[in-house]
């Protein structure tokens, strides 16, 4: 019997295929590329932030405080945030796309399961594994794009994974929203966990095999060495504290919003307050645009815009008119997700051939910040109400503001560690 040809993600893969084999745009791998890409990421954040519309109700249902019912949004993005470097060196080992694909199906059954919890304390254990077990797409999603994507599409394509995630956020946050009020939180629940399944099962067959992985041993002397060339690059740390800020200050806004909108002079019902996170499609828009401005300008030049636009929708939100308080939101949205696409793809530039463990240490700074900052700044709602919560982001987004004007005038890296088949290496890595 002939032996099986190799798998395109075996431990020894055939000679390396030249740059040009790259997944170059309007071809019909790289639409393959960008629906499954997109997938994940939409299953990977309305799971993660199903339950977040739903804090005042979880908050009196269990009898907590705001503070703690956050948690069942901090919990899940706490322990992604663990679990992105294991995923990645897993990644590393046995391939981008068995990481990704076995970390939607495990989310979407653990999904399901929380919808039948009897207490808050199950709830936040279930959350928790939610999001271990979501960690592997993201962990592997930056390095399978930077390794199969052409680099002058690469820009395109991480815009529309992070499109992605904004418009999965964006509907799964008003979904569970509406079926709470029409039905319970438990039904809500039940159901981001079935989209969750059939966005896997799409993903699954949609995604274009590995060409251009390569295994690495997962040896602990690797994994530190690279750490070490990741921590000395005088760019990529401050990549990591850029996405630490922005996702705290992100969480916290859409975290105590709803709480803020409830009361008077708003007097918001649930449904109202879950619209608001439709305004998460020009976190859709943003994302694929500023990839595209990325591409063409360079990151150091589109980074601190997007920066300053957070910095304005956070201090429109103070207003006491309900539509200014809207345009505030979309403001910060805006930005929010134009600087995560842009601070993101940096990262995949300057790591190189050790871009999985970076983006993991990049995600996990991301979804760290969202876990503690989004956590942290709720304890300024007694004592401050809104403007306390504000204060706080507003701080997160003005150190990003600085760090985004050092990252002008970081020096590029040599034409030579530019990845091939990109002439504009030294404007934006």
């Amino acid at each position: 019997m002939s032996a099986a040809p190799p798998s395109p993600e075996s431990s020894t893969p055939p000679a390396a295929p030249p740059a040009s084999d790259r997944l170059e745009a309007g071809t019909a791998a790289y639409r393959r590329t960008n629906l499954a890409m997109f997938l994940g990421g939409f299953a990977t954040f309305a799971m993660m932030y199903g339950t977040q519309p739903m804090l005042p109700l979880l908050s009196r249902v269990f009898e907590v405080s705001p503070a703690t019912a956050s948690l069942s949004v901090s919990a899940g993005t706490a322990a992604l945030s663990l679990m992105l470097i294991p995923a990645s060196v897993l990644s590393d080992r046995y391939g981008r796309q068995r990481v990704m694909k076995g970390s939607l199906v495990l989310a979407a059954i653990i999904a399901l399961a929380s919808a039948v919890v009897t207490d808050f304390n199950q709830l936040l254990v279930l959350r928790a594994l939610l999001g271990a077990a979501l960690a592997g797409l993201p962990a592997a999603a930056m390095a399978y794009l930077g390794e199969e994507v052409a680099p002058s599409a690469q820009g395109r394509a991480m815009g529309i994974y992070i499109a992605g995630n904004a418009m999965g956020g964006m509907s799964g946050r008003f979904l569970s929203a509406l079926v709470t009020e029409w039905g319970s939180w438990r039904l809500a629940l039940a159901t981001l966990g079935i989209l969750g399944g059939i966005a896997a099962f799409v993903f699954w067959r949609s995604l274009p095999a590995s060409r251009h992985f390569r295994p690495r041993a997962a040896a602990i002397g690797r994994i530190l060495q690279d750490a070490r060339a990741i921590v000395a690059d005088p760019g990529l740390p401050w990549l990591f504290a850029t996405a630490f800020l922005i996702m705290g200050a992100f969480v916290g806004l859409y975290n105590f919003l709803g709480f803020r909108l409830h009361e008077p002079p708003f007097g918001l019902g649930q449904t109202a307050i879950g619209a608001i996170f439709l305004l998460y499609v020009v976190g859709t828009w943003a994302s694929a645009w500023s990839g595209l401005l990325a591409d063409r300008f360079g990151r150091r030049n589109v980074l601190w815009i997007m920066v300053v636009l957070m910095m304005a929708g956070i201090a429109t939100t103070l207003a006491s008119n309900l539509l200014v308080v809207i345009l505030g939101v979309a403001l910060f949205t805006f930005g929010f997700f134009g600087a995560h696409t842009t601070a993101s793809g940096w990262v995949g530039r300057r790591a190189q051939e050790r871009r999985a463990l970076a983006a993991a240490l990049y995600l996990c700074s991301y979804y760290l910040g969202g876990s503690v900052l989004g956590t942290f700044s709720g304890l300024a709602w007694g004592p401050g109400g809104w403007y306390g919560v504000a204060a706080i982001l507003g701080g997160c987004a003005l150190l990003t503001f600085g760090i985004s004007l050092r990252m002008r005038s970081l020096p590029p890296l040599p034409e030579a560690a530019a990845i091939p088949g990109t002439g504009s290496a030294r404007r934006t890595a």
